[in-house]
């Protein structure tokens, strides 16, 4: 079993204040799975996973404003990579944004940021799942609908869970394996449709009356789910190698292929398909290479490629969605079974994680609404943000308290600009989620206050036990 540095012992809760400086725990040389190359392909597999394949269908009733949103969005990524890669350099410890906003703000603040983590990867592997669904009724046309869809929804989330429980080295694995076969099939249809772009299929710059500042806040909020991931290596930085260099490393280079992809493929999509034909498209890249070659071999490939695409991502997901409850659960902020590990992987957070997400997708399965995977983006763009505004926060408070020996001299400026950058980014991205998304995603933040009640009093009961003892 491999740990994480050293870290502090739990102490009892007190009234919230910053947290005086302390080092960070030294990193442990020995035991770490992650090379660079596992890691940016960690980074790389989770930001590039089934959302990308649906995404350009799910933000073109907005209009081709919505291009201009993804452009800004890949700005706003790029600052956040390069914020988590400098946090991750002060305190290379598993947990990302969790052991940052904790060490800034105290438990609670920590609490929050790990809660809402944790909800965001399993609500978020609820969504994968049915992305995975919607491109196997490309592959097999006339075999989808009732008990076949949710036993195939099912499927996808339990495999990857059986990968991330053989060990982090089978994570690895599948995640370099899965991460160049996505790439293939993005660059593809990027380079080759610039050949058949055709601008008459782009459609109005807003659409629905809306405007232009409305609709690119409103896309921007989905498209969001699509830059979910940056965080990756900052997350498993106690199974990354060097995690002071490889981190940050990975985190940038990781975010900015995806990033050339992603823009690349959504405006070939936006430029090959019929706008009209995009907006209630199941399957848009698949479409694209159906209107680039006819006929309908390019786009069972295509279905083909994303659901492998989306396997990859989940099994990177799973491993996600273990890692903050497991670093919360050191400083005894969750049960303490979250903090067992095996072969590397926290086995109770991977399996909670996934039967949360069967039941989510279960209940998905019955309900009537024609727009599942949208609302499940938009909760998870809403748990995202939580974090990322609680990591951008920290960064702040680190540069303005004058922790000159724990900040790199000589960019002060630069990196105060990026981490302004990255929260008014998620700040502006919590305002384009909509009422609906904020709502739900604030009904799962503040659920976990109980949870929080609970643990925080034990572990203050232990505090005078041993006190008196």
């Amino acid at each position: 079993m491999h740990h994480s540095p050293t870290r502090r012992p739990p102490a009892p809760p007190v009234a919230e204040t910053p947290r005086a400086p302390e080092p960070p725990p030294a990193p442990v040389a020995t035991g770490r799975r992650f090379g660079l190359p596992t890691a940016t392909a960690l980074v790389t597999g989770n930001i590039i996973g089934g959302g990308i394949f649906l995404l350009p269908a799910s933000v073109a009733p907005y209009g081709t404003v919505s291009l201009l949103a993804f452009a800004v969005l890949t700005v706003g990524a790029v600052a956040l990579a390069l914020v988590f890669g400098k946090l991750a350099r002060r305190d290379p410890r598993t947990g990302g944004p969790y052991v940052y906003a904790r060490e800034a703000f105290g438990d609670f603040a920590g609490f929050l940021s790990a809660w809402s983590y944790w909800t965001m990867t399993w609500v978020s592997n609820a969504a994968l799942a049915v992305a995975v669904v919607g491109y196997a009724h490309v592959l097999f046309p006339g075999r989808s609908g009732g008990a076949t869809d949710l036993t195939l929804a099912l499927l996808a989330l339990w495999l990857p869970t059986l990968a991330n429980l053989a060990g982090t080295r089978w994570v690895g694995a599948v995640q370099l394996v899965s991460a160049v076969l996505k790439f293939l099939p993005l660059l593809f249809i990027a380079v080759a449709g610039l050949f058949f772009f055709d601008a008459d299929n782009l459609g109005p710059f807003t659409d629905g009356g809306g405007s232009a500042l409305g609709g690119m806040s409103a896309a921007a909020a989905i498209l969001l789910y699509s830059y979910v991931g940056v965080e990756s290596a900052a997350m498993s930085a106690g199974e990354v190698r060097d995690p002071e260099r490889n981190v940050g490393r990975a985190t940038v280079l990781g975010t900015l292929a995806a990033a050339v992809v992603y823009l690349l493929g959504t405006l070939a999509v936006f430029g090959t398909v019929a706008h009209e034909d995009l907006v209630s498209s199941a399957a848009p890249f698949s479409d694209a290479v159906d209107a680039m070659f006819g006929g309908d071999w390019g786009g069972t490939l295509i279905a083909a490629a994303a659901v492998v695409s989306i396997l990859g991502a989940l099994n990177g997901w799973t491993l996600m969605s273990a890692q903050a409850p497991y670093a919360a659960a050191r400083d005894g902020l969750f049960p303490a079974v979250f903090a067992v590990k095996r072969r590397g992987v926290p086995t109770a957070g991977v399996i909670v994680g996934t039967v949360l997400a069967s039941l989510l997708t279960l209940v998905n399965h019955t309900s009537s609404s024609g727009r599942v995977f949208e609302t499940l983006v938009l909760i998870t763009t809403f748990s995202a943000t939580v974090p990322y505004l609680l990591a951008s926060g920290a960064q702040l408070y680190f540069l303005l308290s004058g922790e000159s020996d724990r900040v790199r001299t000589g960019r002060f400026a630069l990196d105060t600009a990026l981490a302004v950058t990255g929260f008014g980014f998620s700040f502006w991205l919590v305002a384009g989620a909509g009422y609906a998304a904020v709502y739900q995603g604030v009904l799962f933040l503040f659920a976990g206050v109980i949870v929080y009640a609970w643990m925080a009093a034990r572990t203050r009961r232990q505090a005078l036990t041993s006190s008196i003892t």
